[in-house]
């Protein structure tokens, strides 16, 4: 009855002051009908709070102080009020205490200088005999400490981590993970006792934090890391109580015993197994039985097996274990969140590199191919790169097929990407020299406005040292590809420049009949088979002629069709090569000078003899990898 008088004395005074309480400020905020009207009732109120906090009136500083971290959320500026928090932190009250160490954590960071006002209240709280006040101390140092602030309390926190209260020992383990973040120094001083709070396996709260404490300092501390690993026979009984246990309603999570705890184990585990055959021994089975009993209908179980596959790709674990690590990620491709299949993804393509042997992960070629066709853009590029990592020889012509497809939806910036790597993969793992050359002209014709200039520079030279059969049979199916009057397909650039050049180099063979009839052109991405016509000395000069004119043309494009004119005339009769000339010296007075330069040399080389022409205009050489060239010198030169 008491306490009720009180507080209607305290309302009644606080009433008379004429000071607004938080709840009539959100009140007032929430009635606001536009930006500008909550501007105006958040400036007035800050002009009042200011003009309280200089009156020194102690009996309304938490009322203001209040208002202001509210205001401080919504994204006004509330600095002033920071002297008032450490004033708050000073008093004896606990409301008051609790309220500026609220103030302090939003409202200050570690690189203000009012923070080091704050150190001495921080020391007293530390030392109060109220486990409460030294709660409040540990939270606030955990979340701001600096290194100065550190340095200055870091006995104080040790000493608490050795308290027999548990609820003090919890923070203060997490306050001295804040203290080795910001001074790794001082680790050594907490390695002790962080490894004995693993022995409070019956207190679920001190085995996160000083499971989360170890964490950081194994990765802190190769010395640390060494010398916990003693205590993984008592992380694997903790997390296998875990995995075994029965309900507990005060751990449990969606059916599993705190997944929290056997997240950070897992963890630990991870550390302490990475290069170390006996301690991975040790946790072998406890992994198992982990990724055979844990549910997956849910993501709390999810996210332990995700952890579990982790840990299991990090150790040096036994091969079956591995290969269930990788069915675990096979079955979240399958799963209908889109997040659980990026996350499967992702670490499919970190552990591929892991694997000496992929027969385990190209069991689930079929659901990543599944993946390259999602609509989800996100899992489309994480599948895409993983079909990548998985390619061989035995899988590349179903791999390259879906590649090939999904090249034609996917954005300019990926076309780019997609084609460069396929046509590597096309040249490194291709069953014949045919089928590679079928694979890039459909990657010329999808994506070639987005190709770089080393993909037709290679495609060119496979060409040019391919066998006289294989050149009359690509030169023939790049130019009935081009010659369908495609709109599409003549605006890719790097189709053109390949085809241009082909026909400049293999007119002859492309004017022949077939001298491999088992060489038949046939495009897999058409409904009807390409024409396979030879066609005239005049069809071949439209298609040149069409293509210099074109809305798609560009002046390298130009230069590319005048070399390939003038290298006609020493393949075609008499009429055609007049043509030639013509189309030639129309550009002799073009704008661009390299265009202009090439047309009127080209002209010139009329005035020759035929047998100097025939010499200067000759098939070119086969041109060599200039890369492999290089390399191969300089290795000679070291060794």
């Amino acid at each position: 009855m008491d306490t009720s008088v009180q507080l209607k004395q305290i309302q009644s005074f606080v009433n008379k002051l004429g000071v607004m309480r938080l709840k009539d400020l959100i009140k007032a905020v929430r009635n606001c009908k536009t930006a500008a009207d909550e501007r105006a009732v958040i400036a007035k109120e800050s002009a009042f709070i200011r003009t309280q906090f200089k009156e020194e009136n102690n009996d309304t500083r938490h009322i203001n102080v209040s208002k202001l971290l509210y205001i401080f959320m919504l994204g006004y500026p509330a600095h002033f009020g920071q002297i008032e928090c450490l004033k708050l932190v000073a008093s004896n009250k606990f409301s008051d205490k609790r309220l500026g160490y609220l103030g302090i954590m939003l409202l200050l960071d570690e690189n203000q200088e009012v923070l080091t006002l704050v150190t001495n209240s921080l020391k007293n709280d530390l030392n109060h005999s109220n486990m409460f006040n030294v709660g409040l101390a540990l939270c606030t140092l955990g979340n701001i400490s600096s290194v100065e602030m550190a340095r200055d309390l870091s006995s104080e926190v040790e000493k608490l981590l050795g308290n027999s209260n548990t609820y003090i020992r919890k923070k203060a383990a997490l306050c001295a993970l804040r203290i080795i973040r910001k001074v790794p120094d001082l680790l050594d001083n907490y390695v002790i006792r962080a490894n004995k709070l693993l022995n409070e396996e019956k207190n679920h709260a001190i085995l996160l934090t000083g499971t989360t404490l170890l964490i950081e300092m194994c990765q802190l501390s190769k010395n640390v890391l060494n010398d916990t690993r003693k205590n993984v026979p008592r992380l694997v009984r903790i997390l296998r109580n875990l995995v075994n246990n029965n309900y507990s309603a005060e751990h449990d999570v969606n059916g599993v015993s705190d997944p929290f705890l056997q997240v950070q184990i897992l963890r630990l585990l991870r550390l302490l197994g990475h290069n170390n055959v006996e301690a991975s021994d040790l946790m072998n089975d406890v992994l198992a039985q982990v990724a055979t009993n844990t549910d997956n209908a849910k993501n709390v179980g999810n996210s332990i097996l995700y952890e579990t596959v982790l840990t299991i790709m990090n150790i040096e674990s036994e091969k079956s274990l591995q290969v269930m690590a990788i069915n675990i990620l096979g079955r979240f491709l399958s799963n209908r969140d889109n997040n659980i299949k990026y996350v499967a993804l992702t670490t499919l393509c970190q552990v591929a590199s892991i694997l000496t042997d992929s027969s385990s992960l190209q069991r689930h070629s079929s659901t990543i191919i599944d993946c390259i066709k999602d609509t989800d853009i996100s899992i489309r590029k994480r599948a895409i790169d993983l079909a990548f990592i998985l390619m061989n020889r035995q899988n590349i012509r179903v791999l390259a097929r879906e590649l090939l497809v999904s090249l034609e939806t996917t954005t300019n910036e990926e076309k780019s990407k997609i084609s460069r790597r396929l046509c590597e993969c096309a040249n490194r793992y291709k069953p014949n020299k045919r089928w590679e050359i079928d694979t890039v002209c459909r990657v010329l014709k999808i994506a070639g406005g987005h190709v770089e200039q080393d993909v037709i520079n290679n495609f060119i030279r496979l060409i040019s040292t391919s066998s006289t059969e294989l050149q009359q049979y690509a030169t023939s199916k790049l130019y009935n590809i081009l010659n369908k009057k495609n709109d599409t397909v003549e605006s890719q650039e790097g189709l053109q420049l390949a085809t241009i050049w082909c026909i400049g180099e293999y007119c002859d063979l492309l004017l022949q009949s077939p001298l491999d009839d088992s060489l038949a052109i046939n495009d897999e991405d058409e409904t009807n088979n390409s024409s396979t016509e030879i066609p005239s000395e005049t069809e071949v000069i439209d298609l040149l002629e069409r293509l210099i004119e074109g809305s798609h043309v560009t002046n390298k494009i130009r230069q590319y069709i005048l070399i390939a004119l003038v290298k006609l005339t020493n393949k075609l009769s008499s009429n055609c090569r007049d043509r030639n000339n013509s189309i030639i010296a129309k550009y002799k007075t073009n704008i661009n000078l390299e265009i202009q330069q090439r047309a009127v040399e080209f002209s010139s080389l009329n005035n020759l003899n035929d047998d100097i022409r025939s010499v200067v205009l000759d098939r070119m050489p086969a041109l060599e990898n200039t890369k492999e060239k290089k390399s191969s010198s300089s290795s000679s030169n070291v060794s």
